[in-house]
């Protein structure tokens, strides 16, 4: 096994790789196995619909307070001491999401699982670039597919144990135990905070405790923030909206209303999964472009065919497209020239995050001000808008810079 020797500070690229795609599939497992436990929490508590969607903004804004904060931790402490602590805080919470037994409580117990998930997102994020760096070669798509592969085993899985006759507790324990576990074994193979630091010395000539203090405000950051706050909340809207379209729009009975969700996340793991070669192949500006273009298309494609077939071919279309733009935001953000990761990263992160939690919302005041199609139609705009912008912007650019 081949190791990179960082200033005296011994790495296995292959192994360090090998644990941050464990680290990714364990963040999309916990947080989607959160899902099936949802109508159990809205029946035990005797909440309505308006009562819960004010209780889920706790989890988002658990995420989002504690994405900045990471970026201080990481910095101090190293990523892989903050994944573990973040599993050891989600593999906790999630079963006690089953056991609250008030509103406030459980609001309280969201926001903590939220941070948990918020943290190990930014952590993981930031480990992956520097472990991209040693490659010097894309890993961030297959990275990002790992997410998406534990997204679907988490909110099918737990459903499915359930369906075995488990008690929901009990399913949701067992799901903890396998995160730690995961998280355990590799936590060996994860970069230490000594060679991050090593890292961040060979990539970075700026002061890294200067960095944090202006790092909000460098353009680049800024675009590239914007930018995954576009094609975040793209994915937001199918995640809350895709139902509610074929259900009320296309007339598609209750219980194939989440084909659409389920076609969209099936085309986008899969082509996460190949992303890297993908852009090898093509390189980071046309990904970006072509797979926004694509996205758009899928999106009219949706609103403007009124075939069942055609939306959920339209529905594909979007998970190609955006698969691996996101990925290749991260990475142009760990390359930023005077900026580490574990800065950039965070701040990327958390502008990303808040479109997929003000998604929902915004799609829902155009929808009832318009029409949902027009929603729709608004979100593919904002797409072709990202492949403009990132297009005109690159012309004649490095990604570095």
């Amino acid at each position: 096994m081949n190791h990179a020797l960082i200033k005296g500070v011994e790495v296995d690229p292959s192994r360090a790789r090998s644990a941050t795609q464990y680290v990714f599939l364990v963040c999309g497992l916990g947080i989607s196995s959160w899902a099936p436990m949802v109508p159990y929490a809205k029946e035990r508590l005797g909440l309505n619909d308006a009562d819960l969607g004010l209780l889920l903004l706790f989890l988002g804004a658990g995420a989002i307070t504690m994405m900045p904060i990471t970026g201080i931790m990481t910095t101090r402490y190293g990523s892989r001491s903050v994944i573990l602590s973040s599993t050891f805080i989600m593999a906790l919470s999630l079963p006690m999401l089953l056991l609250m037994t008030s509103p406030i409580l459980m609001g309280l117990m969201l926001f903590v699982f939220g941070a948990a998930v918020g943290t190990i997102d930014v952590a993981m994020n930031a480990h992956g670039v520097q472990v991209q760096n040693i490659f010097t070669k894309p890993i961030m798509s297959s990275l990002h597919g790992l997410f998406s592969v534990g997204g679907l085993l988490g909110s099918l899985g737990l459903g499915f144990f359930i369906k075995l006759g488990l008690e929901p507790i009990v399913a949701a324990i067992g799901i903890s135990f396998l995160l730690l576990f995961i998280v355990c074994r590799q936590y060996a193979n994860l970069l230490s905070g000594s060679s991050e630091i090593k890292l961040r010395e060979i990539n970075s000539s700026a002061n890294i405790h200067e960095q944090g203090r202006f790092s909000w405000l460098k353009g680049s950051v800024l675009f590239l923030g914007i930018m995954c706050f576009i094609v975040f909340l793209s994915e937001g809207a199918m995640l809350d909206w895709s139902a509610v379209f074929l259900r009320e729009i296309r007339g598609v009975s209750p219980e194939f209303a989440g084909s659409g969700y389920a076609a969209f996340s099936i085309a986008m793991a899969i082509m996460r999964l190949i992303g890297d070669r993908i852009v090898v192949r093509l390189d980071g500006k046309r990904v970006v472009v072509g797979g926004s273009l694509l996205a758009a298309f899928g999106l009219f494609l949706v609103v403007f065919v009124p075939w069942i077939s055609g939306t959920l071919v339209g529905f594909v279309l979007l998970g190609l497209g955006a698969a691996n733009i996101v990925p290749v935001f991260f990475s142009e953000g760990g390359k930023i020239r005077g900026l580490s990761p574990t800065v950039t990263i965070p701040a990327i992160t958390t502008m990303g995050y808040a479109g997929q939690l003000a998604g929902p919302a915004i799609l829902g005041f155009i929808a009832y001000g318009f029409s949902l199609p027009i929603a729709f139609a608004f979100i593919g705009g904002m797409l072709l808008l990202v492949a403009l912008s990132y297009g005109f912007r690159n012309l004649g650019q490095g990604t570095s810079s």
